[in-house]
C-alpha cells in the first residue's frame, strides 16, 4: 500500500496507521481508499484476531476529512456519496462495506482498538466512535467541530455519540465544537484509558493481549451482538444473542475453553 495509510500484521494484530502527520492526518481520497482495502483485508483474514487504529506521529491521531482535497471531491460528487456509490472512492474493491465498516454501521464484527496519540477531531472523531475500545495519550484532545465550519458530521457522530456517552455531554460536543480533553473524555466514557504518549502503543498491545486469550470466534459474536442489538427492540436484541449463544456453545472452542480450565493451561484456540 501507499504510505498515506500504513498496514502492518504482527501475530494476530493488525496495524492500521493513518500516515499523513504533514497534513496532521487529514483524509484524502486515496487515504480513504486505503483504509478501506486495510479494513477489507483485517475483516477477511482469518489469522487477524484484533486491530490497533493510530496516526502517524505526536500530534494528531486524525482531524477529518482533508479541507484542500477531501471536501471539494465529495461536493462535486454528493449524490455518489449519499448512494455510498463505488466510483467516487474507485473500483478495486467493494466501497460500502469495508469503508463504511469503521466509519458507519458496517459488518466489521472483529475488535478495533484506538491508540489516539494526538488530536481527534471531526472525521477522526467519527472513525473513534466505529472502533470497541479506546485508549489515548495524555495530550490527547478529542472534537467535533464541523459546526464551527457550517459542516455537517456526517460519519455517524449524530447516531453514535448520543448512545456512547450522556446525551447532554453528546450535545455539548456536537452543537458547540469546542474540545475536550484526554482526562475528561476518559470521565464520560467516550474513551478507556489515559496513558503517558511513551506508554501508548504498549497499553494498546496490552488490551489487545487480554482480548487475544478469549476464544476469537466468541469475541466476534459478541462484538455483533452488541453491535447490532443497538438497532433492535430488547426482544428482538434478546433472540440475537440467544441465537448467538446457541451458535457458540456448539463449537469445538466452547468445548476446548472449559477443558484447558480444568486442567488448568492455556486454551489452544481453533476459531471454529
Amino acid at each position: 500500500m501507499a504510505n498515506e495509510v500504513l498496514y502492518e500484521k504482527k501475530g494476530r494484530i493488525a496495524y492500521v496507521t493513518i500516515n499523513r502527520p504533514e497534513r496532521r492526518n487529514s483524509l484524502n481520497l486515496p487515504a480513504m481508499r486505503l483504509l478501506a482495502m486495510a479494513w477489507t483485508d483485517f475483516r477477511e483474514d482469518p489469522e487477524c484476531w484484533v486491530a490497533i487504529l493510530t496516526g502517524a506521529g505526536e500530534r494528531d491521531f486524525c482531524v477529518g476529512a482533508d479541507l484542500k482535497e477531501f471536501v471539494p471531491a465529495v461536493t462535486e460528487n454528493i449524490e455518489k456519496l449519499a448512494n455510498f456509490d463505488e466510483s467516487l472512492l474507485g473500483d478495486e474493491f467493494d466501497a460500502r462495506a469495508p469503508l463504511v465498516a469503521v466509519l458507519r454501521e458496517g459488518d466489521l464484527y472483529k475488535p478495533v482498538i484506538a491508540a489516539v496519540n494526538g488530536i481527534c477531531s471531526a472525521g477522526g472523531m467519527e472513525m473513534l466512535q466505529g472502533t470497541d475500545i479506546r485508549v489515548a495519550a495524555e495530550h490527547a484532545v478529542f472534537s467535533i467541530a464541523e459546526v464551527k465550519r457550517g459542516l455537517f458530521p456526517g460519519g455517524g457522530s449524530t447516531v453514535r455519540l448520543p448512545r456512547q456517552i450522556p446525551f447532554a455531554r453528546a450535545m455539548e460536543i456536537l452543537l458547540t465544537g469546542d474540545p475536550i480533553s484526554a482526562r475528561e473524555a476518559c470521565n464520560i466514557g467516550l474513551i478507556n484509558q489515559v496513558v503517558p504518549k511513551e506508554a501508548l502503543m504498549e497499553a494498546a498491545e496490552k488490551m489487545a493481549a487480554r482480548i487475544l486469550a478469549n476464544g476469537p470466534y466468541a469475541v466476534r459474536r459478541v462484538k455483533e451482538s452488541a453491535v447490532r442489538g443497538l438497532g433492535m427492540s430488547i426482544p428482538d436484541a434478546l433472540d440475537l444473542e440467544l441465537n448467538f449463544a446457541a451458535e457458540v456453545f456448539g463449537t469445538e472452542d466452547a468445548t476446548e475453553g472449559p477443558l484447558a480450565f480444568l486442567q488448568k493451561r492455556k486454551p489452544e484456540w481453533k476459531n471454529k
